[in-house]
């Protein structure tokens, strides 16, 4: 599991807060929006507008949020108009850095993500220069105490996952992208609370990074993540959990 998950899990138990939960809305509104443009508004038949709607559930957002913002992503409504970028680059140290934007202001956003990078010592690399370092899985995110791993092994593999892993905080459920809601409501159903699910760019190796690297890394991740258009920040960083610990606090 990459140090970026770690990270991501600090920061989601510290953004309780309304206005963080008003960014985790307007990123998945924008999910749904993109997804029922692409697939049409049935999640029936479209499998990615179907994870967005489980994601959206899973935070509580209402009914009719969901509804407008499919009609938006069909031209029901007017306000669809977002497209999507994804940028590739490194970070301090060298980490590997994937983004992944939804705007409805190409020019803007390009040069803001772009300062973003420079100025926390990362720079942005060609399309393809990083991505071969991931590969797209459903991450399912669960706190250690929360299942027993033979109970929960057992079943997210007999509802199609591909493997368990214990990374010390979380267990990591990981499965095919196409297998994701199923495995996900299979997990609910139990009744096993989780910490956070969606379809993530999975490091295939680390890098460990320390000291200055360390806190520049996780500096320039907290300034990507806060962006109003970023949808996504994927990394290949590994830091040591006592040293991110305190650098989140």
């Amino acid at each position: 599991m990459s140090g970026h998950s770690k990270w991501h899990t600090i920061k989601h138990k510290k953004a309780a807060t309304d206005a963080k939960r008003g960014k985790i809305f307007t990123r998945l509104i924008k999910e749904i929006m993109i997804a029922a443009r692409g697939g049409g508004g049935d999640p029936d038949s479209n499998a990615r507008l179907r994870t967005a709607i489980t994601a959206a559930k899973a935070v509580s957002m209402p009914a009719d949020n969901i509804k407008r913002a499919i009609m938006r992503g069909t031209g029901e409504l007017e306000g669809g108009q977002i497209e999507e970028i994804t940028f590739e680059g490194y970070g301090p140290g060298g980490a590997a850095v994937i983004v992944e934007v939804a705007t409805d202001n190409r020019n803007r956003t390009v040069a803001e993500i772009r300062h973003a990078f420079s100025k926390n010592g990362g720079n942005l690399g060609e399309v393809g220069s990083v991505t071969w370092m991931f590969e797209r899985k459903s991450q399912i995110l669960i706190e250690l105490e929360a299942a027993e791993e033979d109970a929960l092994m057992n079943l997210v593999l007999d509802a199609g996952a591909d493997d368990l892993r214990n990374d010390g905080t979380n267990w990591e459920v990981l499965s095919p992208p196409e297998s994701h809601v199923q495995v996900l409501e299979t997990i609910q159903k139990a009744g096993i609370p989780t910490v956070e699910a969606s379809i993530a760019m999975v490091p295939k190796n680390l890098i460990k990074l320390e000291g200055k690297n360390a806190s520049g890394m996780l500096k320039m991740s907290e300034v990507l993540e806060d962006h109003d258009d970023v949808q996504n920040v994927w990394s290949n960083f590994d830091i040591d959990e006592k040293e991110m610990e305190a650098l989140a606090s």
